[in-house]
Protein backbone atom coordinates (compact mmCIF):
# COMPACT_ATOMS: atom_id res chain seq x y z
CA UNK A 1 0.00 0.00 0.00
CA UNK A 2 1.16 3.47 -0.90
CA UNK A 3 3.32 5.15 2.42
CA UNK A 4 0.25 8.23 1.30
CA UNK A 5 -2.53 6.05 2.39
CA UNK A 6 -1.36 5.60 6.10
CA UNK A 7 -2.99 7.19 8.39
CA UNK A 8 -0.42 8.80 10.44
CA UNK A 9 0.33 8.59 14.01
CA UNK A 10 1.65 12.15 15.83
CA UNK A 11 5.39 11.12 16.59
CA UNK A 12 6.37 11.18 20.08
CA UNK A 13 2.55 10.87 21.61
CA UNK A 14 2.17 8.69 24.40
CA UNK A 15 -0.67 7.19 22.39
CA UNK A 16 -2.01 6.92 19.24
CA UNK A 17 -3.22 10.36 17.39
CA UNK A 18 -3.43 11.10 13.71
CA UNK A 19 -0.84 13.80 12.92
CA UNK A 20 -2.33 17.21 11.33
CA UNK A 21 -0.32 18.31 8.29
CA UNK A 22 -0.15 21.40 8.44
CA UNK A 23 -1.22 21.53 12.71
CA UNK A 24 -4.71 22.56 13.57
CA UNK A 25 -5.58 26.42 13.79
CA UNK A 26 -2.59 27.51 10.93
CA UNK A 27 -3.94 28.88 7.96
CA UNK A 28 -4.05 26.96 4.69
CA UNK A 29 -4.33 29.59 2.04
CA UNK A 30 -6.48 33.30 2.35
CA UNK A 31 -7.68 35.04 -0.69
CA UNK A 32 -6.43 38.47 0.51
CA UNK A 33 -4.05 39.78 3.57
CA UNK A 34 -3.60 36.93 6.40
CA UNK A 35 -5.15 37.66 9.46
CA UNK A 36 -2.68 38.55 12.52
CA UNK A 37 -4.98 36.58 14.43
CA UNK A 38 -3.22 33.58 12.67
CA UNK A 39 0.27 34.71 12.14
CA UNK A 40 3.04 32.59 14.49
CA UNK A 41 4.47 34.23 17.84
CA UNK A 42 8.11 33.12 18.79
CA UNK A 43 9.22 33.63 22.03
CA UNK A 44 12.77 32.71 23.05
CA UNK A 45 12.27 29.88 20.61
CA UNK A 46 8.75 28.91 21.43
CA UNK A 47 6.90 28.73 18.40
CA UNK A 48 2.97 30.15 18.38
CA UNK A 49 1.30 28.79 16.03
CA UNK A 50 -1.44 31.43 16.32
CA UNK A 51 -2.61 34.69 18.10
CA UNK A 52 -5.49 33.13 19.69
CA UNK A 53 -4.94 31.81 23.47
CA UNK A 54 -6.82 30.62 25.77
CA UNK A 55 -6.60 32.71 29.03
CA UNK A 56 -6.77 31.17 32.26
CA UNK A 57 -10.05 29.79 34.03
CA UNK A 58 -10.41 28.15 37.40
CA UNK A 59 -12.48 25.07 36.95
CA UNK A 60 -12.54 24.33 41.00
CA UNK A 61 -12.75 21.01 39.51
CA UNK A 62 -8.87 19.55 41.16
CA UNK A 63 -8.36 16.49 44.08
CA UNK A 64 -6.39 18.01 46.49
CA UNK A 65 -4.43 20.44 43.64
CA UNK A 66 -4.55 17.48 41.50
CA UNK A 67 -5.34 17.96 37.66
CA UNK A 68 -8.41 15.48 36.48
CA UNK A 69 -10.05 14.29 33.32
CA UNK A 70 -12.49 16.90 33.58
CA UNK A 71 -9.02 19.26 33.18
CA UNK A 72 -7.95 16.94 30.06
CA UNK A 73 -11.05 16.95 28.65
CA UNK A 74 -11.74 20.67 29.16
CA UNK A 75 -7.92 21.81 27.92
CA UNK A 76 -7.99 18.77 25.46
CA UNK A 77 -11.21 20.27 23.65
CA UNK A 78 -9.55 23.48 23.32
CA UNK A 79 -5.93 22.54 21.79
CA UNK A 80 -8.18 19.79 19.41
CA UNK A 81 -10.21 23.31 17.80
CA UNK A 82 -7.15 25.59 16.99
CA UNK A 83 -6.16 27.65 19.96
CA UNK A 84 -2.68 28.66 19.54
CA UNK A 85 -1.80 28.71 23.39
CA UNK A 86 -3.56 27.42 26.70
CA UNK A 87 -3.07 28.83 30.15
CA UNK A 88 -3.94 26.24 32.58
CA UNK A 89 -5.95 28.10 35.42
CA UNK A 90 -4.44 29.39 38.32
CA UNK A 91 -2.39 26.91 39.83
CA UNK A 92 -1.46 27.34 43.57
CA UNK A 93 2.11 26.72 44.84
CA UNK A 94 0.59 26.11 48.44
CA UNK A 95 -1.98 24.32 49.88
CA UNK A 96 -3.43 27.54 51.58
CA UNK A 97 -2.58 29.55 48.77
CA UNK A 98 -5.75 28.13 46.74
CA UNK A 99 -8.56 30.38 45.73
CA UNK A 100 -10.91 27.49 47.01
CA UNK A 101 -10.29 23.67 48.22
CA UNK A 102 -11.12 22.44 45.01
CA UNK A 103 -8.68 24.54 42.92
CA UNK A 104 -5.50 23.29 41.08
CA UNK A 105 -1.98 22.85 42.86
CA UNK A 106 1.40 22.12 41.69
CA UNK A 107 2.97 22.16 45.35
CA UNK A 108 4.04 18.35 45.42
CA UNK A 109 6.18 16.21 42.96
CA UNK A 110 2.90 13.98 42.86
CA UNK A 111 0.59 16.64 40.93
CA UNK A 112 3.30 16.40 38.09
CA UNK A 113 2.23 13.21 36.22
CA UNK A 114 -1.89 14.59 36.13
CA UNK A 115 -0.23 17.54 34.49
CA UNK A 116 2.10 15.50 32.22
CA UNK A 117 -0.68 13.72 30.82
CA UNK A 118 -2.54 16.79 30.05
CA UNK A 119 0.00 18.64 28.21
CA UNK A 120 1.30 15.57 26.33
CA UNK A 121 -2.54 15.67 24.70
CA UNK A 122 -2.24 18.87 24.31
CA UNK A 123 1.35 18.75 22.03
CA UNK A 124 0.23 15.87 20.08
CA UNK A 125 -2.50 18.57 18.81
CA UNK A 126 0.43 20.99 17.90
CA UNK A 127 -0.67 23.39 20.77
CA UNK A 128 1.26 25.02 23.47
CA UNK A 129 0.54 24.97 26.69
CA UNK A 130 1.45 27.17 29.78
CA UNK A 131 0.74 27.18 33.32
CA UNK A 132 -0.30 30.27 35.80
CA UNK A 133 1.57 29.67 39.12
CA UNK A 134 -0.77 31.91 41.86
CA UNK A 135 -1.29 32.64 45.54
CA UNK A 136 -5.23 34.29 46.05
CA UNK A 137 -3.25 35.47 49.41
CA UNK A 138 -6.53 37.53 51.29
CA UNK A 139 -8.63 35.76 49.15
CA UNK A 140 -8.37 32.43 49.69
CA UNK A 141 -10.46 29.98 51.06
CA UNK A 142 -13.84 30.84 49.41
CA UNK A 143 -16.36 28.27 47.79
CA UNK A 144 -16.47 27.49 44.12
CA UNK A 145 -19.23 29.84 42.76
CA UNK A 146 -22.02 27.19 41.84
CA UNK A 147 -21.81 26.05 46.04
CA UNK A 148 -22.30 29.87 46.83
CA UNK A 149 -25.52 30.35 44.39
CA UNK A 150 -26.51 26.76 45.86
CA UNK A 151 -26.50 27.62 48.97
CA UNK A 152 -28.47 30.80 48.96
CA UNK A 153 -25.55 33.09 49.88
CA UNK A 154 -25.40 35.80 47.26
CA UNK A 155 -21.48 36.15 47.47
CA UNK A 156 -18.55 34.74 48.06
CA UNK A 157 -18.22 33.06 51.23
CA UNK A 158 -15.34 31.91 53.43
CA UNK A 159 -14.73 27.66 53.23
CA UNK A 160 -15.05 26.39 56.49
CA UNK A 161 -12.55 23.80 58.01
CA UNK A 162 -15.20 21.47 57.43
CA UNK A 163 -15.86 22.73 54.20
CA UNK A 164 -12.04 21.90 53.63
CA UNK A 165 -10.90 25.31 53.64
CA UNK A 166 -8.69 27.03 55.94
CA UNK A 167 -9.89 30.45 57.02
CA UNK A 168 -7.20 30.56 59.84
CA UNK A 169 -4.56 30.51 57.49
CA UNK A 170 -4.93 33.07 55.34
CA UNK A 171 -2.50 35.54 54.96
CA UNK A 172 -1.98 38.93 53.00
CA UNK A 173 -0.09 42.09 53.02
CA UNK A 174 -1.80 43.93 55.81
CA UNK A 175 -4.57 42.31 57.81
CA UNK A 176 -7.49 43.86 55.70
CA UNK A 177 -10.40 41.40 54.34
CA UNK A 178 -11.09 42.19 51.04
CA UNK A 179 -14.82 42.36 52.25
CA UNK A 180 -15.89 41.87 55.73
CA UNK A 181 -18.05 39.05 56.29
CA UNK A 182 -17.58 37.45 52.63
CA UNK A 183 -13.77 36.72 52.88
CA UNK A 184 -11.79 36.11 55.82
CA UNK A 185 -9.88 37.88 57.84
CA UNK A 186 -5.99 37.74 56.59
CA UNK A 187 -2.74 37.65 59.19
CA UNK A 188 -0.23 40.08 58.02
CA UNK A 189 2.36 38.44 56.52
CA UNK A 190 5.89 38.54 58.19
CA UNK A 191 9.52 38.50 56.05
CA UNK A 192 9.85 35.08 56.49
CA UNK A 193 6.19 34.69 55.27
CA UNK A 194 6.89 36.75 52.06
CA UNK A 195 10.24 34.09 51.81
CA UNK A 196 8.75 31.25 52.03
CA UNK A 197 6.01 32.41 49.47
CA UNK A 198 8.48 33.18 47.14
CA UNK A 199 10.46 30.36 47.68
CA UNK A 200 7.38 28.13 46.69
CA UNK A 201 7.19 29.98 43.54
CA UNK A 202 10.69 28.52 42.55
CA UNK A 203 9.68 25.21 43.74
CA UNK A 204 6.98 25.20 41.47
CA UNK A 205 8.65 26.84 38.75
CA UNK A 206 10.97 23.90 38.59
CA UNK A 207 8.38 21.27 38.71
CA UNK A 208 7.11 22.30 35.26
CA UNK A 209 11.01 21.33 34.32
CA UNK A 210 11.29 18.06 36.08
CA UNK A 211 14.30 15.49 35.24
CA UNK A 212 14.73 17.76 32.11
CA UNK A 213 11.54 16.87 30.40
CA UNK A 214 9.59 20.54 30.35
CA UNK A 215 6.28 19.75 31.65
CA UNK A 216 4.76 23.20 30.34
CA UNK A 217 6.22 25.68 27.30
CA UNK A 218 5.51 28.73 29.58
CA UNK A 219 5.45 29.83 32.66
CA UNK A 220 2.91 32.98 33.72
CA UNK A 221 2.61 34.09 37.20
CA UNK A 222 -0.38 35.73 38.24
CA UNK A 223 -0.25 39.35 39.48
CA UNK A 224 -3.98 40.26 39.15
CA UNK A 225 -7.16 40.36 40.57
CA UNK A 226 -6.94 40.92 43.52
CA UNK A 227 -4.98 37.91 44.53
CA UNK A 228 -2.04 37.78 46.77
CA UNK A 229 0.76 39.57 44.42
CA UNK A 230 -1.75 42.28 43.51
CA UNK A 231 -2.60 43.51 47.12
CA UNK A 232 0.96 43.99 48.08
CA UNK A 233 1.41 46.36 44.94
CA UNK A 234 -1.43 47.95 45.41
CA UNK A 235 -1.92 51.06 48.22
CA UNK A 236 -5.42 50.04 49.04
CA UNK A 237 -4.41 46.38 50.12
CA UNK A 238 -1.20 47.23 51.45
CA UNK A 239 -0.76 49.38 54.30
CA UNK A 240 2.42 47.83 55.73
CA UNK A 241 5.58 50.68 57.22
CA UNK A 242 7.86 48.11 56.07
CA UNK A 243 10.26 47.72 53.20
CA UNK A 244 7.50 45.92 51.33
CA UNK A 245 4.57 48.64 51.73
CA UNK A 246 3.56 52.28 52.12
CA UNK A 247 3.58 54.99 49.55
CA UNK A 248 7.07 54.25 47.92
CA UNK A 249 6.07 52.12 44.66
CA UNK A 250 9.73 50.70 45.58
CA UNK A 251 8.75 49.32 48.79
CA UNK A 252 5.40 48.05 47.10
CA UNK A 253 7.04 46.40 44.31
CA UNK A 254 9.41 44.53 46.34
CA UNK A 255 7.71 41.31 46.47
CA UNK A 256 6.81 40.79 43.16
CA UNK A 257 10.52 41.78 41.54
CA UNK A 258 12.54 39.37 44.03
CA UNK A 259 10.24 36.79 42.57
CA UNK A 260 9.80 37.23 39.39
CA UNK A 261 13.71 37.81 39.61
CA UNK A 262 14.48 34.66 41.35
CA UNK A 263 11.66 32.37 39.11
CA UNK A 264 13.50 33.89 35.91
CA UNK A 265 16.53 32.33 36.88
CA UNK A 266 15.25 29.14 37.61
CA UNK A 267 13.02 29.10 34.32
CA UNK A 268 14.97 29.69 31.15
CA UNK A 269 11.48 29.40 28.61
CA UNK A 270 9.21 31.95 28.44
CA UNK A 271 7.94 34.16 31.35
CA UNK A 272 4.87 35.57 31.39
CA UNK A 273 2.97 38.21 34.24
CA UNK A 274 -0.41 38.76 33.99
CA UNK A 275 -1.73 41.93 36.26
CA UNK A 276 -4.27 44.29 36.88
CA UNK A 277 -3.66 47.53 35.15
CA UNK A 278 -6.69 49.31 37.27
CA UNK A 279 -8.60 48.64 41.07
CA UNK A 280 -11.11 50.33 39.39
CA UNK A 281 -11.33 52.21 42.54
CA UNK A 282 -13.53 55.39 42.72
CA UNK A 283 -11.21 58.67 42.69
CA UNK A 284 -7.84 59.32 41.02
CA UNK A 285 -4.95 57.03 40.72
CA UNK A 286 -2.86 59.65 42.41
CA UNK A 287 -3.68 62.69 44.98
CA UNK A 288 -2.38 66.49 43.49
CA UNK A 289 0.37 66.15 45.87
CA UNK A 290 1.91 62.55 44.71
CA UNK A 291 0.12 60.16 46.84
CA UNK A 292 -0.76 57.17 45.69
CA UNK A 293 -4.66 56.43 46.30
CA UNK A 294 -4.99 53.39 44.07
CA UNK A 295 -3.34 50.98 41.35
CA UNK A 296 -3.46 52.76 38.02
CA UNK A 297 -1.97 52.61 34.77
CA UNK A 298 0.90 55.04 35.35
CA UNK A 299 1.97 52.16 38.43
CA UNK A 300 1.39 49.69 35.69
CA UNK A 301 3.63 51.11 33.39
CA UNK A 302 6.38 51.48 35.68
CA UNK A 303 5.90 47.83 37.35
CA UNK A 304 6.04 46.30 33.26
CA UNK A 305 9.01 48.28 32.63
CA UNK A 306 10.78 46.39 36.33
CA UNK A 307 9.56 42.99 34.94
CA UNK A 308 10.59 43.52 31.26
CA UNK A 309 14.27 44.21 32.52
CA UNK A 310 14.25 41.45 34.89
CA UNK A 311 13.63 39.25 31.27
CA UNK A 312 9.57 39.05 31.55
CA UNK A 313 7.99 38.33 28.13
CA UNK A 314 4.50 39.58 28.31
CA UNK A 315 2.62 41.09 30.35
CA UNK A 316 -1.18 39.60 29.96
CA UNK A 317 -2.83 43.01 31.29
CA UNK A 318 -6.07 42.75 32.92
CA UNK A 319 -7.72 44.91 35.29
CA UNK A 320 -10.01 44.43 38.90
CA UNK A 321 -10.53 42.28 41.52
CA UNK A 322 -8.76 44.14 44.85
CA UNK A 323 -11.38 46.53 45.74
CA UNK A 324 -14.60 45.36 46.92
CA UNK A 325 -16.82 47.92 45.48
CA UNK A 326 -15.08 48.39 41.94
CA UNK A 327 -17.22 49.79 39.12
CA UNK A 328 -16.25 48.62 35.96
CA UNK A 329 -17.82 50.23 32.74
CA UNK A 330 -18.44 46.57 30.87
CA UNK A 331 -18.69 46.97 27.09
CA UNK A 332 -16.75 45.22 24.57
CA UNK A 333 -12.97 45.47 24.97
CA UNK A 334 -13.32 47.20 28.14
CA UNK A 335 -9.61 46.27 29.08
CA UNK A 336 -7.57 47.11 25.31
CA UNK A 337 -7.00 50.98 26.78
CA UNK A 338 -4.82 49.63 29.25
CA UNK A 339 -2.98 47.27 27.06
CA UNK A 340 -2.47 49.63 24.74
CA UNK A 341 -1.23 52.22 27.39
CA UNK A 342 1.18 49.87 27.98
CA UNK A 343 2.30 49.11 24.44
CA UNK A 344 2.79 52.42 23.41
CA UNK A 345 4.73 53.05 26.42
CA UNK A 346 6.95 49.84 25.96
CA UNK A 347 7.02 48.46 22.38
CA UNK A 348 8.90 46.02 22.38
CA UNK A 349 7.11 43.99 25.27
CA UNK A 350 4.63 41.76 24.45
CA UNK A 351 1.41 42.78 25.80
CA UNK A 352 -1.52 40.47 25.63
CA UNK A 353 -5.42 41.72 26.16
CA UNK A 354 -8.46 39.94 27.28
CA UNK A 355 -12.08 40.91 28.64
CA UNK A 356 -15.43 40.52 26.66
CA UNK A 357 -13.53 39.89 23.50
CA UNK A 358 -16.25 38.35 21.77
CA UNK A 359 -15.93 39.06 17.43
CA UNK A 360 -13.24 38.17 15.38
CA UNK A 361 -13.44 41.75 13.56
CA UNK A 362 -12.81 43.05 17.45
CA UNK A 363 -10.12 40.69 18.07
CA UNK A 364 -7.85 41.10 14.57
CA UNK A 365 -8.83 45.12 15.26
CA UNK A 366 -6.36 45.30 18.23
CA UNK A 367 -3.80 43.52 16.37
CA UNK A 368 -4.08 45.41 13.17
CA UNK A 369 -4.19 48.99 15.42
CA UNK A 370 -0.86 47.80 18.04
CA UNK A 371 -3.00 47.74 20.87
CA UNK A 372 -1.44 44.12 21.53
CA UNK A 373 0.50 41.07 20.47
CA UNK A 374 -2.06 38.22 21.21
CA UNK A 375 -5.85 38.47 22.62
CA UNK A 376 -7.04 35.84 25.26
CA UNK A 377 -10.47 34.57 25.10
CA UNK A 378 -12.20 32.92 28.18
CA UNK A 379 -16.03 32.68 28.01
CA UNK A 380 -16.09 33.20 23.88
CA UNK A 381 -14.13 29.85 24.23
CA UNK A 382 -16.64 28.13 26.11
CA UNK A 383 -19.80 29.17 24.06
CA UNK A 384 -18.05 28.30 20.99
CA UNK A 385 -14.50 26.40 21.68
CA UNK A 386 -14.50 26.19 17.70
CA UNK A 387 -14.26 30.08 17.95
CA UNK A 388 -10.63 29.65 15.86
CA UNK A 389 -12.04 28.22 12.93
CA UNK A 390 -15.13 30.31 13.12
CA UNK A 391 -12.95 33.55 13.54
CA UNK A 392 -11.11 32.38 10.24
CA UNK A 393 -13.72 31.92 7.90
CA UNK A 394 -15.67 35.29 9.08
CA UNK A 395 -11.94 37.10 7.96
CA UNK A 396 -12.19 35.25 4.96
CA UNK A 397 -9.40 32.91 5.29
CA UNK A 398 -8.89 29.02 6.02
CA UNK A 399 -7.60 27.59 8.34
CA UNK A 400 -6.76 23.93 9.36
CA UNK A 401 -9.45 21.72 11.79
CA UNK A 402 -8.36 18.92 13.24
CA UNK A 403 -8.65 15.31 10.87
CA UNK A 404 -11.35 14.36 12.55
CA UNK A 405 -13.16 17.41 12.07
CA UNK A 406 -13.00 18.46 8.63
CA UNK A 407 -16.43 17.21 7.12
CA UNK A 408 -17.75 19.49 9.62
CA UNK A 409 -15.96 22.81 7.78
CA UNK A 410 -15.81 21.19 4.05
CA UNK A 411 -19.74 22.07 3.64
CA UNK A 412 -19.35 25.73 4.11
CA UNK A 413 -14.77 25.96 3.25
CA UNK A 414 -13.87 23.58 0.58
CA UNK A 415 -11.07 21.82 1.39
CA UNK A 416 -7.71 22.34 -0.18
CA UNK A 417 -6.54 19.60 -2.71
CA UNK A 418 -4.39 16.94 -1.66
CA UNK A 419 -0.79 17.70 -1.60
CA UNK A 420 -1.08 21.67 -0.51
Amino acid sequence: MPSDWVNKPTPGSREYYPLNEPEIGTLWDSGTESPLLFKPLTVRGVNFKNRIWVAPMCQYSSDNGHATDWHLVHLGGFASRGVGAIIVEATSVVPEGRISPEDAGLWTDTQIEPLRRITSFVHAQGTKIGIQLAHAGRKASTHAPWVQRIAGRGAPSVASEEEHGWPGEVYGPSDLSFKDGSYPSPKQMSEDDINKVIAAFVDSAKRAEKAGYLIVDFIEIHAAHGYLLHSFFSPLSNTRTDSYGGQPLENRLRMISTLVQKVREAWSGPLFVRISASDWAEGPEQSSDGEWLQWGIEQSKVLAARLQEIGVDLIDCSSGGNWAAQVIPLQPGYQVPFAAELKKALPTLLVGTVGLITEPEQAESYLREGKADVVLLARALLRNPHWPLMAAQKLGSRVKPANQYERAWSDTTPLPAPGR
